[in-house]
């Protein structure tokens, strides 16, 4: 992988981590950088998912590869907000 590749997944990460983390309702308690990393990982992980559903590849803007991502970010998100409020 090529380092502008690395720079757009982190950015794209960025983009997915605060979308989902603005379709949880409610107030989350974790940090920026947790949800940079939440969406990075659901960045990974949703593009996995959309080339393994064959839908990554469509013409035009891939709406159902960000839908996959978004919602993993918002899963990612949930699930890192429950269990830091757990702890607490």
């Amino acid at each position: 992988m090529e380092i502008s590749g690395i720079i757009s997944a982190i950015v794209i990460g960025i983009i997915i981590g605060v979308l989902g983390r603005l379709v949880v309702p409610g107030r989350q308690r974790i940090g920026i950088l947790w949800t940079i990393a939440v969406g990075i990982v659901a960045a990974l992980i949703g593009s996995a998912l959309a080339n393994a559903f064959d839908v990554s590849d469509t013409n035009g803007v891939d709406w159902i590869e960000w839908l996959i991502q978004i919602g993993l970010a918002a899963l990612g998100v949930t699930a890192l907000d429950r269990s830091k409020a757990g702890r607490r």
